[in-house]
């Protein structure tokens, strides 16, 4: 190893005194620069996890038996639904006063020789970086270093919709508490955890003295949308009016006691992401680098974590600072993205709470629980069986035997068997718009497979709505009896499961290559010509340009769907799915980025929503009265100035309000240049929005791919059916093997007679 490195820290917050500490410990020389006085502290209590003191621990004992003294530890998350308290257990929390923590890490600092500078400044980036081997940005939301290096670390700061304010209650709450309050300007809620537990000789009688006492002390943050914030003249209020009407509004959970502010503001969330971490010898920690939201778990947490990462690098490859600085990176940005997924949907989740609130108690205790995706609901019964079990009573499971996903539903005069659905797949395999074996083997399989649905891919109502040559359509006679001859399989072999079709047009998209050979990309040669709302192409200077479609041409699309719907009734489908999304010609009506009409079709969200509407009146008019319609829909374009969640929402409320029995809920492939925010169920907020604001059912998608994500959504109450594609493209008999892994016999997943003998997972092979 090389000599010792001069390391400076911008920033004497946990994550930047926890860095200098390991460093230092290593033989490091280490200076850090705070700009306030070492006693300032903003905030009370801090959570960690059993995993981040597990890291502590390996680093540096002395730390961490410092802070096991001091940690106040409980196990269970209280959650107040319209007055009734519900309990979970089993979750295990450690919390900590902040300024306690800064005064464990500011006397581990200086034990290790680090110098540390209060009530100063540090340095401007260049004067750090020429001076010092290494520079740690641990400066917070709004780093100088970070700001002054923004053109390399290229940040992104994105502000939530909520206000949230924090305080301190001078007693220790007993658990994790989640309160609601509906009042007259909106839904306000409450966060709640203790951080200090009363001393062993504290007398009820002692009069508290402050926010951290010999009574105990607990965090408090009041947090509501923007709307309601101002609404109830929040911003009119200073920090004491604040802490007063706060104290008012949840007088009951704070036993009538006040609430102590410190410094304390309403502050909007701001979400931050850094397209880089390092440049140089500077390195961005804690906030700096990125932010997740409070309702997850402490920012403090995280920074002490990217502490631990870059100590390691750096001994891991001590005389290359700018190797270790990208090891560093490498190591931890896959943790903070997963974090970041799930701090996001938690917030989004408190942000629309109030399309919550009607929920059942329990069930909405269990969404709470489950809103980051985090914990699941087989993770929940491993927590807390009993509460679990209470939840999925109350969903209706008929006993502890049978998982939500295999309860039946109905829609309209369809029962289906469990609550799986095989999302539409393009096979782009049929020839002429006929389909062959492979889908009578593709469909076969998976109804044999134990989904209670099986949608077929994108049926074409003509020749040019086909997306590439390989679409199978329905409009000859000789096409619907390929398809009869399907229907009829599924229905003989795999008695019970339901086949849908899904009819749809390609629009502007259409007239392109086979998937595997190019997604999206013009046909080599025999293109037909498109149309669309507008004469948009998909890709500009790639793919054609689309004609607008006159009056007279509407009407005959219109036609060619309710043709094909008379064929698909005559065929034997159980289920209709028009399709509304993904930028095919519905869709293309549906967003503003695609319609640019001025007519009657264009223009505002009615207009735009009237020719899909026309065609599901006509076709819904021709499909037999008993069976069930619904509608894919791309709940929003991932791109700007396109379709919004409210948006979304009037879309699918038009559609109900028209006889649709379900909405399908998926996203995006409306415009080539979207940014989508891929992840595990990253599309089933929007699903949930719809089912909440609404009241309708709805189909989820998009990344679901484990039974236990399935149960999870369903006794949420975010989803009534999920489709899943690619689980189904990996192992066609997924629903049952779902059912042999919760050990399910029942009549929600049958085996087929001749698969009987393969019910059970064969033995492994002994090591």
């Amino acid at each position: 190893m090389r000599g010792a490195l001069r390391v400076a820290v911008a920033g004497g917050g946990p994550g930047g005194l926890y860095a200098a500490a390991l460093l230092a410990r290593q033989g490091h020389r280490v200076d850090v620069w705070e700009r306030n006085a070492p006693d300032d502290t903003f905030g009370f209590g801090v959570v960690l996890s059993d995993e981040t003191l597990g890291g502590i621990e390996s680093a540096d004992p002395e730390v961490y038996r410092a802070l096991c003294a001091e940690f106040v530890r409980w196990d269970d998350v209280d959650i107040v639904h319209r007055g009734r308290l519900l309990t979970s257990g089993g979750h295990g929390f450690a919390a900590l006063g902040r300024r306690r923590l800064l005064e464990i890490l500011h006397e581990r600092c200086t034990g290790l020789g680090v110098t540390l500078r209060f009530r100063a400044e540090a340095p401007e980036a260049a004067v750090l970086s020429s001076s010092y081997d290494l520079v740690v940005a641990a400066d917070g939301v709004h780093s100088a270093l970070r700001t002054a290096g923004a053109e390399h670390f290229r940040p992104t700061l994105t502000p939530g919709r909520c206000r949230y304010i924090w305080l301190s209650a001078d007693f220790a709450f007993e658990a994790f508490r989640f309160e609601i309050a509906e009042t007259e300007h909106g839904v306000m809620q409450l966060h709640a955890y203790p951080y200090a537990r009363p001393s062993p000789d504290h007398h009820p009688s002692t009069r508290p003295s402050g926010p951290q006492n010999d009574s105990g002390a607990s965090t408090v943050i009041v947090e509501m949308r923007e709307e309601v914030w101002r609404a109830a003249g929040f911003d009119l209020c200073d920090e004491t009016e604040s802490a007063a009407r706060c104290a008012k509004i949840f007088s009951e959970a704070l036993r009538g006691r006040g609430l102590t502010g410190n410094r304390s503001a309403w502050t909007a969330f701001r979400t931050v992401t850094n397209e880089r971490w390092s440049h140089g010898n500077i390195t961005l920690l804690g906030d700096a680098a990125h932010t997740a939201h409070f309702s997850i778990g402490s920012g403090t947490k995280l920074a002490v974590e990217d502490a631990l990462a870059l100590a390691e690098a750096v001994t891991a490859v001590p005389d290359d600072v700018p190797a270790a600085l990208a090891a560093y990176e490498e190591t931890r940005r896959p943790a903070v993205a997963s974090t970041q997924r799930a701090a996001a949907a938690s917030m989004r989740w408190f942000e629309n709470l109030a399309g919550y609130t009607g929920q059942p108690a329990r069930q909405f205790a269990f969404n709470l629980l489950t809103r980051s995706r985090r914990v699941t609901h087989d993770n929940l019964r491993l927590r807390d069986a009993r509460f679990t079990r209470t939840v999925e009573r109350d969903f209706g499971c008929p006993d502890e035997a049978t998982p939500p996903m295999f309860t039946p539903y109905r829609l309209r005069g369809l029962t289906l068997r469990n609550r799986v659905v095989v999302s539409p797949m393009d096979l782009y395999s049929a020839r002429d718009g006929l389909p062959g074996d492979l889908h009578l083997v593709h469909l076969g399989a998976r109804a044999l497979g134990g989904a209670g649905l099986v949608m077929t891919e994108m049926v074409c109502v003509s020749p040019e709505g086909r997306i590439t040559p390989g679409c199978a359509g329905l409009y000859t006679d000789e096409q619907a009896a390929a398809w009869r001859r399907i229907a009829e399989f599924v229905h003989t072999s795999a008695p019970g499961t339901a086949l849908g079709v899904q009819l749809g047009h390609s629009g502007r998209k259409g007239s392109t290559r086979l998937m595997w050979e190019g997604i999206d990309e013009p046909l080599p040669a025999g293109n037909w010509p498109v149309a669309a709302a507008s004469p948009l192409p998909y890709r500009p200077g790639v793919n054609q340009t689309p004609r607008a479609l006159t009056a007279e041409e509407l009407s005959g699309i219109r036609e060619e769907f309710t043709a094909a719907a008379v064929r698909a009734a005559r065929c034997g489908f159980d289920l209709l799915e028009l399709h509304c999304a993904h930028g095919y010609l519905l869709s293309g009506f549906l967003s503003p980025l695609t319609n640019r009409r001025t007519d009657t079709y264009g223009g505002t969200l009615e207009n735009r929503l009237r020719f899909p509407l026309e065609v599901f009146d006509a076709v819904r008019t021709v499909w037999p009265p008993e069976r069930p319609m619904t509608v894919r829909i791309s709940a929003t374009d991932w791109a700007p100035g396109g379709t919004t969640e409210e948006d979304a929402v009037a879309i699918a409320a038009a559609f109900a309000a028209h006889g649709a029995d379900a909405i399908d809920v998926s996203t995006g492939q409306v415009v080539a240049d979207e940014t989508p925010e891929y992840g595990r169920s990253y599309q089933t907020p929007y699903a949930d929005r719809i089912r909440n604001a609404l009241g309708v059912p709805v189909i989820a998608v998009g990344a679901i791919s484990s039974w236990d994500d399935v149960n999870s959504l369903l006794l949420a109450g975010r989803a009534d059916l999920c489709a899943l594609a690619r689980p189904h493209l990996y192992d066609p008999h997924w629903t049952l093997h779902a059912a042999a892994d919760q050990d399910y016999q029942g009549p929600g997943a049958p085996w087929p007679a001749p698969y009987r003998a393969g019910s059970r997972k064969p033995p492994t092979g002994k090591g």
